[in-house]
């Protein structure tokens, strides 16, 4: 029986969470107001940008996390989930696209939000 949307997006987060930390966890509950306040590619440059510093390893890994799952969904419209090609596919996207991808980093942002902090307590 295949899964329902909700469940790979439960699926997912639950298995890039196995290993984060408080800052990940903090990171995540802030993540889908500063998309509300910036943008999506605005935060994902932030992301990356921050997580080149060693002490902020937790904001690449969330990126990376976030680019991966998106990647999956909008494999037509996200060909490659590296940085470089996740943004400039963003920005040769369509606008109904864009908000399509948007709304589903939204989407998979509320599981995380839940399951990171469960899974940090777990260890």
């Amino acid at each position: 029986m295949p899964q329902t949307l909700e469940q790979l997006r439960a699926d997912h987060a639950w298995k890039k969470c196995e290993s984060c930390n408080s800052d990940y966890t903090k990171l995540a509950k802030g993540l889908p107001a500063l998309i509300m306040n910036s943008g999506l590619m605005q935060v994902m440059a932030f992301l990356h940008e921050k997580g080149r510093k060693p002490s902020q390893q937790h904001c690449e890994k969330l990126g990376k996390d976030l680019r991966a799952w998106l990647h999956s969904r909008f494999q037509q419209a996200i060909p490659d989930d590296s940085f470089e090609k996740f943004m400039e596919s963003l920005m040769r996207a369509e606008p109904r696209v864009f908000q399509n991808i948007t709304a589903e980093a939204f989407a998979w942002l509320r599981w995380v939000r839940q399951i990171a902090p469960a899974r940090q307590k777990a260890k």
